[in-house]
């Protein structure tokens, strides 16, 4: 019996020549435009603040960013929960923050 092979197989490997983080992007519709949505890993080691539901999205936890599609900077990425994300149709923003706090 020969040994199993654990190898990682090259993109190229696959048939697909796009590099492997292409396929978690994505164009969704949000507020009447269109917004660029990219799935990350949440190695940064930063919080952030998810405008759904206005709790943290502490380091280590997989979420989402979006931003718009019109060519928007960095400073117009959010970061969601997952789940806040797929439900920002469904219900309102829970924005309970006052004046003083951060709003990252």
């Amino acid at each position: 019996m020969s040994p199993r092979r654990n190898r990682i197989e090259k993109s190229e490997d696959r048939g697909g020549g796009a590099p492997m983080g292409s396929s978690l992007r994505r164009t969704e519709e949000y507020q009447g435009e269109d917004w660029v949505v990219q799935t990350v890993a949440g190695t940064a080691g930063r919080f952030y603040r998810c405008p759904g539901c206005d709790q943290e999205i502490p380091p280590g936890v997989g979420h989402v960013v979006a931003w718009p599609d019109h060519g928007g900077g960095v400073e117009d990425r959010r970061h969601w929960h997952r789940a806040c994300w797929g439900a920002r149709g469904r219900r309102g923003s829970n924005i309970l923050r006052g004046r003083g706090a951060p709003k990252y």
